[in-house]
């Protein structure tokens, strides 16, 4: 039996990157033997075992063989004949198909240390094909690498233009996608992601919704970059950025998806895609099941993120409503994230990277005022909740308006 570290972790570590999880695979042992040694099973598909101290993942070596469409339609062989080169061999990347031995040795049978040297995301074998899921990982892998300076292979962008054009990429199920979306998302360049997956024609099948927005115009002397996609992209890397948190960056990415859906004969204007936006956001987020977090999040700044470019221009009713529609008295964490998404929409425009949003602040400053403004017992004598609420409201109201009023003043 022969135990060797196996994937990301040999990659991280070869690119002097911090090591997460390590993944080991086992070679010339069955599934009773390791049992006996103490691993606990925990593969539902193919033997996988947690080591009875460090809790880390064996997998016996196995080979896949295609058998239906979509990425679940494999039946696995597993055996102590199975080799290492064999089971490396239906690895995606040539970077995740190496392996380290007990001595510290690499086993690079298919070049993955080259293509790290050269900073290339390249396909291990023609088998890639079989599994569509293939499609969304180059994706996530490339927001990730991408500003080390990685590419992909046009041979790979190839086949995975191929793989949309045949259908496999439709069999994607939907949990998939997201999970695999989410991790781009949180990585360091999210745009190469999108980038990727509107080359090879695969946002139009997993997000049309997104895909829509390129080619759509936009007034230039509000967006310098016109078109609306590209606006999104540069939006979505300014929350990368700022570190913004996956939910803010997946409000981003949705906030103007109502902009392809604006009459052409009104283009470059998109009066009321705050709106015609939320059916789009609802649609998608209900197909990839989406969590209801981000959802809430991606319809809040879709239907307001232009009252809080207009904050300084709003009238303190207006102020309040906005407030009010957000919820942000009871949630005032998921209202700062709205605030940021607004931020990052905001920034992502040509140019306008680092430009004041003294918007952002003049909001912030309202919510605070209406916040800190509550009812004496004496207040509230003799009301019942709703005129309780209505007398609140009041209160808040006239706050805001005292402080405009001193503001006008100065």
């Amino acid at each position: 039996m022969d135990i060797y570290l196996v994937g990301g972790a040999v990659r991280d570590d070869l690119l002097g990157r911090a090591v997460g999880e390590r993944d080991w695979v086992v070679v010339g042992a069955t599934p009773a033997e390791l049992e006996t040694l103490g691993y606990q099973p925990v593969g539902k598909d193919f033997p996988v075992f947690l080591h009875p101290q460090t809790r880390e993942e064996y997998a016996l070596a196995r080979l896949e063989r295609k058998v239906a469409p979509g990425y679940r339609g494999f039946t696995t062989e597993f055996a102590p004949s199975v080799t290492l080169e064999q089971d490396l061999a239906r690895r995606d990347l040539t970077i995740n198909a190496m392996a380290r031995d007990s001595s510290g040795t690499i086993i690079d049978p298919f070049g993955g240390r080259e293509d790290l040297k050269n900073r290339v995301l390249r396909h291990v074998s023609p088998a890639f094909v079989e599994d569509p899921v293939r499609i969304l990982r180059v994706a996530r892998f490339i927001a990730r690498f991408a500003s080390l300076g990685f590419t992909v292979a046009p041979e790979t962008i190839n086949l995975m233009r191929r793989m949309v054009e045949s259908g496999e990429a439709d069999a994607l199920v939907p949990e998939r996608v997201w999970r695999e979306l989410a991790r781009a998302l949180d990585e360091s360049t999210p745009r190469a992601a999108i980038e990727l997956l509107r080359e090879t024609g695969a946002l139009r099948v997993i997000l049309p919704e997104l895909d829509a927005l390129f080619g759509v115009p936009q007034r230039p002397e509000w967006h310098p970059e016109v078109d609306t996609g590209e606006h999104t992209l540069l939006a979505l890397q300014v929350a990368a950025s700022r570190n913004a948190s996956q939910a803010v960056r997946f409000a981003v990415l949705v906030h103007d998806l109502g902009k392809a859906l604006t009459p052409r004969s009104e283009w470059p204007k998109h009066h009321a895609h705050e709106t015609l936006g939320l059916p789009a956001i609802e649609a998608l987020c209900a197909r990839l099941r989406v969590p209801q977090e981000h959802r809430e999040l991606g319809l809040l700044a879709s239907r307001f993120h232009t009252h809080v470019h207009r904050g300084l221009e709003l009238r303190t009713s207006t102020l309040l409503e906005l407030l009010e529609h957000c919820d942000a008295f009871r949630r005032p964490t998921r209202f700062n994230e709205f605030l940021e998404a607004c931020e990052c929409d905001a920034r992502g425009r040509l140019g306008f990277e680092d430009k004041p949003y003294p918007q952002r602040a003049r909001v912030q400053q309202a919510f605070e005022i209406a916040r800190a403004i509550s009812l004496s017992a004496t207040e509230r004598e003799g009301l019942d909740g709703a005129a309780i609420g209505e007398r609140l409201r009041s209160k808040r109201l006239a706050a805001l308006k005292r402080i405009a009023q001193v503001s006008q003043g100065e």
